[in-house]
């Protein structure tokens, strides 16, 4: 179970062709220990069934305003109020308008007018109306009345477009909607008030650095040394900054992964080019260096080094420690957070390292055992003040609580 487990959800399922991806979501809202009651528009039924929706529930499904029955047992105002969070997936241009209008023509747009709980709405649509001027205006004043609305994801549509206009992925929705539910993660020596707005005024207009994924330090044509990593972490990172409205410049060593949507990416291979990089990128208002840096390099081989019977002797160099060099830097981000993959004495080994390198912040993971390339972390977060120890959960939702506690260090 997660730290949300217990909560309750109402769902409001818009109408478009990625109302079917609410089913999928239901099904992990639940899997995370939470309750959901779906509310089912007009649109949304020509795309998926009361029946579907009451069955992955397990609960009633409301479609109606005018359901005597349900206004004389509930009513729409205890509807709308006795859930701990509402939820739109999809968020067509309609519903968007409808409610930056305040309109309350149906059940939907009627329990998101009465409702006093925090309301996340997951935006999908065509990439022209997600770009036409009418549906910025109406998002930026859902945003300004305090409505969480995510950006949505880029790619190929069901109309045969591209562009950014897709429904976020399930997984990225369910770790959005945790972060907003303000869950309480212990900790071992403070507790810490964890912000949850997906929208924190403090990482907008902001600009963070992420390092991600590994670094290849060729030691001739096809062979290279490096450690291992994924990149998906520090993806995540960049992404969730991203939502929150920050101005994200990622680094990224060899990683098969797309660029999350608003991302400044910039490509490198080794250390040095990845230091140079970081440096190029300098303003920043943070940094957060999740990269896996190679420790050594080596002078390469112009041609494929042959074996013959021998080993050859490799001279290796240090890399320049580039967590260490930002924060002796001239232009030190106001904070700066590093990484730390640890196999014993994780905490420990990480408080060392913030003193170390003059970090404010280290994020510590145990990579014992085959973790490596996973979807989900369980890290420390280690400051001057203390430590905390999150709950063990997918690295989107990682990535979410940390950008939170990113926006409130530099609100």
């Amino acid at each position: 179970m997660t730290a949300a487990a217990g909560k309750r959800i109402l769902l409001i399922v818009g109408g478009g062709i990625a109302a079917y991806k609410a089913c999928e979501l239901i099904r992990l809202i639940r899997k995370a220990g939470m309750s959901v009651r779906c509310v089912l528009t007009d649109g949304g039924a020509q795309f998926v069934t009361p029946m579907t929706l009451a069955a992955l529930s397990e609960q009633p499904v409301h479609t109606s305003l005018w359901d005597l029955k349900d206004e004389a047992e509930m009513g729409h105002i205890q509807l709308s109020r006795e859930a701990d969070l509402v939820v739109v997936v999809p968020a067509t241009a309609d519903l968007l308008a409808r409610m930056a209008a305040g309109i309350a023509d149906d059940l939907a747009t009627t329990l998101l007018l009465a409702t006093d709980k925090p309301v996340l709405a997951a935006p999908a649509m065509n990439v022209r109306m997600w770009q036409h001027a009418a549906t910025r205006r109406n998002v930026e004043r859902l945003r300004a009345d305090s409505v969480t609305v995510l950006d949505p994801d880029e790619g190929p549509m069901a109309c045969g477009e591209f562009g950014p206009g897709r429904l976020p992925e399930p997984e990225a929705i369910l770790a959005a909607l945790q972060s907003a539910l303000k869950p309480a993660f212990p900790s071992s020596a403070v507790e810490k008030h964890i912000s949850t707005s997906l929208d924190t005024n403090g990482a907008i207009g902001k600009h963070v650095i992420v390092t991600a994924g590994p670094t290849h330090e060729p030691i001739d044509p096809v062979r290279y040394i490096a450690n291992r990593s994924s990149g998906k972490q520090g993806f995540a990172i960049a992404e969730a900054l991203v939502r929150r409205g920050a101005r994200v410049t990622l680094v990224s060593g060899p990683v098969a992964l797309p660029t999350p949507s608003g991302v400044t990416r910039i490509d490198v291979e080794t250390a040095g080019e990845m230091a140079a990089a970081v440096e190029s990128a300098l303003p920043a208002d943070a940094a957060v260096m999740v990269a896996a840096v190679a420790d050594w390099r080596v002078e390469p081989s112009a041609s494929k080094i042959k074996k013959r019977g021998s080993t050859p002797e490799l001279s290796l160099t240090e890399n320049p420690d580039i967590l260490a060099g930002l924060c002796g830097h001239a232009q030190r981000p106001k904070l700066v957070i590093g990484f730390a993959a640890e196999t014993d004495d994780v905490v420990e080994n990480a408080r060392l390292k913030r003193t170390r390198k003059g970090a404010d912040w280290i994020i510590a993971n145990d990579v014992s055992g085959d973790v490596m390339g996973g979807t989900r972390n369980r890290v420390h977060l280690v400051t001057a003040d203390g430590v905390e120890d999150w709950d063990d959960m997918p690295k989107e939702q990682v990535a979410a609580l940390l950008a939170d506690r990113i926006a409130d260090a530099l609100a």
